[in-house]
């Protein structure tokens, strides 16, 4: 297993990014520990959150409980150099508290440094770009951030591609500083985005990729073939719109490729990932150590599987249809 380099940056990661959205939401603080624990024996190093995660998970949450934890593990284990941590900001808490001007960025990070208990930030995303603040003074409040010593690189996601192209010659310029990553929503069965433009800007301006929702909220694993299937889990009905003919061959292909390689659809389906251009690390979350092998095996699938499965893969998503039915 090799590390990958974000960008142009001096970080240095494993090819799985853990995601901390679980973290205070569907599980607890004894049972993160746990998986993070997993996570780094099994020779990982790159943890995903956000400030806003988990303010959905519940009348108590209000935002920051799994940087919260996930700071809390970091100065239990004493491992704080060897972790690569990113966090966002941006994104809506339904309270006042969104956005990226300046001001809000400056207190947000400061927030999650505090939360996280650590001096610096490894990389900061831009979460959501709603087009609503000049560029300039985003990257500004982010140079500020660095220049401080409290972010060391940035990154962005969920960034229209004209946006994140200005953006990006804005810091060719010598006045910003240059994201290093990407993280675009893409797997097997949404594609569209990242292939249509934000795959090209990645690619010139050589952006590390990092996708999220690696799965399709589970539909990748296969355990949802029908409306029926859909109760067994609290995302269930995000994924509703996949149960297509065009969805269901993917996901019956990906159970054949995983008989043939004795492994599991979703560790075929991260593979996958690993053959698009730019991608360094697909992004997934754990509930339990089952989850963690499955993440731990992705790597060697990777190096084992052949080119003529992957693009068999490549050939059905390109052809997926969605359900749009409420």
């Amino acid at each position: 297993m090799h590390s990958i380099q974000i960008g142009d940056s001096a970080l240095k990661v494993m090819p799985i990014n853990l995601g901390g959205n679980v973290f205070g939401w569907t599980l607890s603080e004894q049972e993160s520990f746990k998986i993070l624990d997993g996570f780094v024996e099994r020779g990982f190093n790159f943890i995903d959150t956000a400030d806003v995660y988990s303010v959905w998970g519940g009348p108590n949450n209000k935002g920051g409980e799994s940087e919260t934890i996930i700071g809390k593990w970091i100065r239990a284990r004493g491992n704080r150099d060897k972790i690569v941590i990113a966090t966002k900001v941006g994104w809506d808490f339904k309270d006042g508290r969104k956005g990226l001007k300046a001001d809000y960025i400056r207190r947000a990070a400061e927030d999650s440094l505090k939360r996280l208990q650590v001096d610096a930030i490894d990389l900061y995303y831009n979460h959501i770009d709603t087009g609503e603040v000049p560029l300039e003074e985003t990257l500004g409040a982010f140079k500020q951030l660095i220049d401080a010593g409290k972010v060391r690189y940035i990154a962005a996601s969920n960034v229209p591609a004209d946006r994140l192209k200005a953006s990006l010659e804005l810091a060719k310029t010598g006045s910003y500083p240059a994201y290093q990553a990407l993280q675009p929503h893409y797997n097997l069965v949404e594609r569209a985005g990242y292939d249509s433009d934000l795959q090209q800007i990645a690619a010139h301006y050589n952006l590390t990729v990092f996708p999220y929702w690696s799965l399709a909220g589970g539909f990748l694993t296969g355990k949802y073939h029908t409306i029926s299937d859909l109760e067994q889990s609290i995302r269930g009905l995000h994924v509703k719109k996949y149960l297509t003919p065009e969805g269901l061959m993917i996901v019956d292909v990906l159970q054949q490729l995983a008989d043939k390689y004795q492994t599991t659809p979703a560790a075929v389906a991260m593979a996958w990932l690993l053959f698009t251009p730019m991608v360094g690390a697909p992004l997934s979350s754990a509930t339990k150590e089952a989850h963690l092998d499955i993440l731990a095996s992705v790597p060697d699938l990777a190096a084992r599987i052949e080119q003529e499965d992957i693009d068999r893969l490549t050939e059905l998503s390109g052809k997926m249809t969605y359900n749009n039915e409420k």
